[in-house]
Order: structure tokens, then sequence, then C-alpha cells
């Protein structure tokens, strides 16, 4: 098992991180943790509407996503249409901007969510991991 592997797995760790290694050793490490993955392309996303309509297109959200920060939250925090990942999961956000293609006030948002969705799931007892590339 790698290095990456392994902090893949420790709980504590988990986070928000802009990625530092190649893609590709990170999904192999990501496949080698067993951990769900969901990958965003955001380079088309140019708008809060945007970003959320790739998030949900990307974790299959339900219908009862609202399209708005709270959905976003929610679902982030729950993906149990999805079916229960023991190992934990990995959000990549690809191609993204500072901003992750909406304006400075949303993108604040929007990381105060990443962080409280990450919390919500150290306390399930589970990593849940953002990189941005």
């Amino acid at each position: 098992m790698s290095d990456l592997c392994e902090r893949l797995q420790d709980m504590k760790e988990a986070g928000v991180y802009r990625l530092t290694c190649p893609l590709e050793v990170l999904r192999g490490n990501v496949l080698l943790s067993e951990q769900r993955s969901f990958e965003i392309d955001l380079s088309k996303v140019h708008s809060k509407a945007e970003f959320l309509v790739a998030v949900a297109h990307a974790i299959q959200a339900p219908d009862w996503f609202g399209r708005n920060f709270d959905a976003l939250a929610d679902a982030l925090c729950d993906l149990s249409w999805l079916g229960e990942s023991d190992k934990g999961y990995v959000l990549l956000l690809l191609n993204c901007d500072e901003t992750l293609g909406m304006t400075v006030a949303d993108h604040a948002i929007v990381a105060d969510i990443f962080n409280d969705v990450v919390s919500c799931w150290k306390t399930a007892g589970k990593p849940f991991w953002i990189f941005l590339a």
C-alpha cells in the first residue's frame, strides 16, 4: 500500500486540498483505498447554478436536490442514495480556478460548506477528501 493510499484512509487528515501529485496517482490510490469518488470538470462552470448542476450530476443527486447551497450541504453530508461507503469519499474538482467558476461571495459559501462536509463525515467516522486540480 502506498503512502498516499494510507493517508487517504486517515480520517484526521481528510480535508480540502490543492492536488499536488499527478492526477493518475491520486486516481490509482483512491481505487486502492476503496473509497467512493466523484469527479467534476469545472472548465465550463461560470456561475453558482452551473456549479450546483455539475455537483448534482456527479453525485447522482436525488430529485429532492434543490440546486441551492442548503441542498448542496445536505446532499454531500448524506449520500445515502448511493449506498453506504465503508471507506470514505473523494471529491475531485478538475480544471478549477480560484473561485471554482463562481463569484467570490459564492465561493466563500462553498468553501464553508466543504469544510462542514469534511467535519460531518469525520463525525460519522469516515474520511471525506476534496481535491482541487
